[in-house]
């Protein structure tokens, strides 16, 4: 993807073409002076720059997403939510299973390879969730009320547990649920694919 670039006779000139180009505000737009050229006596000085905002990362994760179903043969809907700069990806596929894969590893995987695409592509930290076909909403039941079940044991039997290794958005979803729970607390154990989560027998901790 090739930035959009824009000029002006200064900086402040440059941004407001920017803005008004993408239809968004000056202060939502990221962007690079490219080159300033003096001109003569002051006379044809201008300043260009190259520049995104947010609308330009949700089309080129929507681009890169219809791209790999492309190209894999693939059918598929792609809509992006932007949650204050956390891009929630929902896509309708009638090829689920293969995008989702044996407990949502393929799913994981290709989060993490989109993630990865759109963070280079725009030289910084992007976040963002892939879901099919409500895979993950049905998951974040599944586990929170499974998680919810171990926690009454560890309150009963005042030992801690250890949940099996599941990854980052999974283990949020545990700990919201938790949070307001008397009597235990989470913790986030461990490295890369391995990180667990531990429910803690914390008899101090009341309910909110």
């Amino acid at each position: 993807m090739v930035f959009e670039k824009f000029t002006g006779k200064t900086l402040e000139d440059a941004l407001n073409n920017a803005a008004s180009a993408k239809g968004c505000g000056v202060d939502e737009l990221t962007y690079n002076v490219i080159e300033e050229k003096a001109g003569f006596l002051g006379i044809g000085k201008t300043v260009e720059i190259e520049a995104f905002c947010e609308k330009d990362i949700e089309k080129f994760i929507c681009s890169y997403i219809q791209s790999y179903f492309d190209n894999a043969a693939l059918d598929g809907e792609v809509q992006i939510e932007n949650d204050n700069g956390f891009y929630r990806i929902t896509v309708n596929t009638n090829n689920n299973a293969i995008l989702i894969g044996k407990a949502g590893k393929s799913l994981q995987s290709f989060n993490r390879i989109v993630k990865s695409a759109v963070s280079a592509q725009f030289k910084k930290r992007v976040g963002l969730l892939i879901d099919v076909n409500g895979y993950k909403q049905d998951r974040y039941e599944k586990i929170t009320k499974m998680a919810v079940r171990v926690a009454k044991d560890v309150r009963r039997t005042k030992i801690d547990a250890l949940l099996d290794p599941m990854p980052a958005d999974e283990r949020k979803a545990i700990h919201n649920a938790l949070a307001n729970m008397g009597g235990v607390s989470t913790k986030s154990e461990g490295e890369g694919d391995g990180r667990q989560l531990r429910i803690i027998y914390t008899p101090n901790k009341e309910v909110k």
